[in-house]
């Protein structure tokens, strides 16, 4: 009896101990829960949420109020600001003409040496001593001319292209070079090289190319030009004109100018016209089968009385002549050489003015042409004759040329 009350005795108070520690461990856990909860969990403000202060709104105000501490001194004038971009677009644009111009000598370099290494003839504006490439110009301006056209020659020399010494003042004043572009004849040394040489002692205005003169050889005459001027004058640009087209120098000087930013541009009255592939026609296409079926129309191209083109296009064509393939006709020719290059093509129709009335008006207009021809001969018709009264009515007038500043 007395050992059944002993074990019933010990076993309610096992059961009493049991509850007791049970209770104290689940308040000790739920006490350690809330510690590690408070340690852990992340503030509100991590998440965005944050409660803003006193001294936050503080700041705020003055934030809203331009008052700002951080912010103090960086209000510029507008025309600070526009200042410094202009300033930059400056920069951006000199630094790309300068890597245009480092292009452009690498490629030189580069064929002259494969010139050495192969053993083939060196083309002379490659050898071209550095002395010579000094002065900077402005434009060099080719006025195209043949063994006949001695009297056209003479009609442009009493109208628009100066003389003797005031050729010589358009050069050191102006930077605008002018020449008349002519080649060789078929006998070396003949009678059609001594009549121009003779000419050439008297004026001082020819540029001589090596090159045979012949009317199917233009595309060859205009590569030749172009190498040969871009070795002799280093200018911004290069023109060539027939010289049956009455030309406003001043004017063409103003207009070339303002492409000056750009290093390879292309400029003219950009025309596409019927590819010819019939023979016997005026401007026959012998390879017109390039160009696709009958009836096709060239690429957009400079209509060949007178184009200009950049220094890195001439420089192009001097390292290239070698390859550059030439159609028939010298302006086709000319555009396609520039196919496949960045080239900016510029149409300003006030290369091709019509002769008077139409360029009369323009000019009455304030519009004063560049160039001025008849579409109907590709050129003005009888230019010896009639040039002296389109540059009365369509010139400029001489004070423009020696006030102007490109």
């Amino acid at each position: 009896m007395s050992w059944k009350n002993r074990g019933g005795s010990e076993s309610n108070s096992r059961r009493l101990v049991s509850k007791k520690l049970t209770l104290f461990l689940c308040a000790g856990c739920f006490f350690a829960g809330l510690l590690f909860t408070d340690r852990m969990w992340p503030d509100p403000e991590a998440k965005g949420l944050s409660i803003p202060t006193g001294t936050e709104d503080a700041q705020s105000r003055l934030v809203s109020d331009g008052c700002d501490p951080k912010l103090k001194g960086v209000r510029r004038d507008s025309k600070d600001i526009i200042r410094e971009v202009s300033e930059t677009r400056n920069a951006v644009q000199t630094l790309d003409k300068t890597i245009s111009n480092l292009e452009m000598e690498l490629a030189a370099a580069r064929a002259l040496q494969d010139s050495i290494l192969t053993g083939s003839p060196v083309s002379d504006d490659l050898m071209l001593p550095e002395p010579v490439k000094k002065r900077k110009y402005l434009m060099v301006v080719g006025i195209n001319t043949a063994f006949s056209s001695r009297k056209r020659r003479d009609s442009v020399r009493a109208t628009w292209m100066p003389q003797g010494d005031k050729l010589r003042k358009l050069e050191e004043e102006k930077g605008i070079i002018m020449r008349f572009v002519i080649g060789h004849g078929a006998t070396s040394g003949g009678i059609l090289d001594r009549a121009i040489e003779a000419e050439d002692r008297k004026h001082g205005d020819f540029l001589r190319l090596e090159h045979i003169e012949g009317y199917l050889e233009l595309s060859a005459k205009t590569k030749t030009y172009f190498t040969t001027a871009v070795a002799l004058w280093d200018a911004d640009f290069y023109v060539k004109v027939d010289d049956d087209v009455h030309v406003n120098i001043a004017t063409l000087g103003a207009t070339l100018a303002k492409h000056r930013s750009n290093p390879r541009v292309y400029i003219g009255c950009m025309k596409s016209g019927p590819v010819l592939a019939h023979k016997g026609v005026r401007y026959h296409e012998p390879e017109h089968w390039k160009f696709g079926e009958e009836g096709n129309k060239y690429f957009r191209h400079a209509t060949g009385q007178l184009y200009a083109i950049s220094k890195d296009l001439a420089t192009y064509i001097s390292i290239n002549q070698n390859v550059l393939h030439k159609y028939v006709n010298e302006d086709v020719s000319l555009g396609s050489w520039f196919i496949g290059l960045d080239v900016e093509h510029i149409d300003d129709r006030r290369l091709c003015c019509g002769t008077p009335p139409d360029c009369e008006w323009k000019a009455q207009a304030g519009n004063i042409c560049v160039a001025s021809f008849d579409w109907s001969c590709s050129g003005i018709c009888r230019s010896a004759d009639r040039i002296k009264e389109v540059h009365r009515r369509c010139g400029e007038g001489e004070d423009a040329l020696w006030s102007a500043s490109f």
